[in-house]
Formats: structure tokens, sequence, C-alpha cells
């Protein structure tokens, strides 16, 4: 069975020479559809940068990257932003919601950016809102919603397209205890209906989520462990 994600040798060097830094050394990685993997380490460990490959927001210094069987190592800045825009859902710490729009524009968006239909769009949308249990909040603005709501809503925009890849960046950073427990349950049930959910956190406690945890220090892949059922 073909990898959805097949990462081999990956090396992202900053400052080439005697100050190297070695963000990412020797790295390889196969994640198979359907999965849910937590990468975990701590600041500086090299799993933000790991995360801007899988996500296809950087390219590496050498090695390959294989996404749904296309090699995307190599490509230019508006091909990875295409493949983003239709294979990649983003979750970040930081909502990134636009203050004067509704959910339901903000969700919207990226669906506009995509060139689908209003109709599509709006249908995708709501349907989105739903899923995290917004459906009666969809014209409230950003200020008039807790932070669980507002990361909600940058969970609708993340799945509105479909795309069969979720990867959350420490969703549950500036969240209470409250909240983080409800964006964990909702992403159990995106990778419960398919999606493969790639979570990217320094806490041991947010990577038990997963069946599958990988550990990543100073650059290297340190374990990788699959829960048995």
């Amino acid at each position: 069975m073909d990898s959805l994600i097949h990462i081999e040798h990956i090396m992202k060097i900053y400052n080439p020479g005697e100050n190297e830094v070695r963000a990412l050394d020797d790295v390889s990685l196969d994640i198979q559809s359907g999965e849910f993997v937590a990468i975990i380490g701590q600041s500086g460990s090299g799993k933000s940068t790991l995360m801007n490959m899988l996500g296809c927001l950087d390219t590496p210094t050498s090695g390959q990257y294989i996404l749904s069987g296309e090699d995307v190592s190599h490509l230019s800045d508006n091909q990875l932003s295409d493949i983003r825009n239709k294979q990649i859902g983003f979750i970040f710490q930081g909502f990134n919601l636009i203050s004067n729009l509704t959910a339901l524009e903000n969700v919207e968006l990226p669906l506009i950016y995509r060139g689908m239909p209003a109709k599509e769009r709006r249908e995708c949308s709501l349907e989105a809102l739903k899923i995290v249990g917004l459906e009666h909040r969809v014209h409230h603005k950003p200020s008039e919603m807790s932070g669980g709501q507002q990361q909600r809503v940058a969970i609708a925009r993340a799945i509105a397209a479909k795309p069969p890849v979720i990867l959350a960046d420490e969703p549950t950073g500036n969240l209470d205890s409250g909240s983080t427990k409800e964006i964990m349950k909702i992403l159990h049930e995106l990778h419960d209906s398919g999606r493969t959910v790639i979570l990217i956190t320094h806490d041991d406690q947010i990577a038990a989520n997963a069946k599958r945890v990988v550990r990543i220090m100073d650059g290297k892949i340190e374990s990788d462990f699959t829960k048995e059922h």
C-alpha cells in the first residue's frame, strides 16, 4: 500500500557551512491514509520545521517528499500553494480569523480563492460549521465568541473544502481545559470520518490522543510508537 505521505532522508539546513543549523537531520517518515499521528517535540526540536515540510509551506534542503503519489520536494511556491489549497486543512494555535468577518464568511474565504461557486461555497461552509457545533453562531464575529468557539470556526475553515489531510499545529495552545477537550473531540470525529489527522504538539497529554506518536529531538526522529487497539 502506498503511503499518503512519504518523506525520505529530508534535511533542512540553515546557514550552510561551519555555523550551520540542521533543523531536520535525515528524517524519514511514512504516514498512511486515515492515520491519527501526533508529532511531539519541545521548542527547537525541529517539529515546526517538519510541520512546514509536511504542510508544503517550505521545501527541504535535500531529500524527497511524496504526497498522494506526487513528488512535492522541489515545486515552486505557486505549485505548493495549489497543493496546500487542495490537499491540506491547517489549524493553527492562533486562530487567524479575520475580525470584521462573520464565522460563515471566515469559513467561506479560502473557498473563494479556490474559485468554488457561491451556492456550493455556502453549503460547504454551513456543513463545516455544523460539524464543529456552531450552526447557531454563523453570523457572529470572532469578538463575539470565546477562544474555543473561535478555534472551532478555524477548524470549520480547515475542513470546509474536505481536504484529505488535517494538519493541526498546537491547536489547543491558547485554550482552557474545557475548550481543549472540545477541540480534541472534534479532531477524533474528523479522524473517525476518514480524515488523516496530523497533530503537532509539545504536550504529552495532547499527544496521547493520537494512535501513533512520533517524537522528534534535535532534528531527528527519536521514537515512533503506535498503540495497540
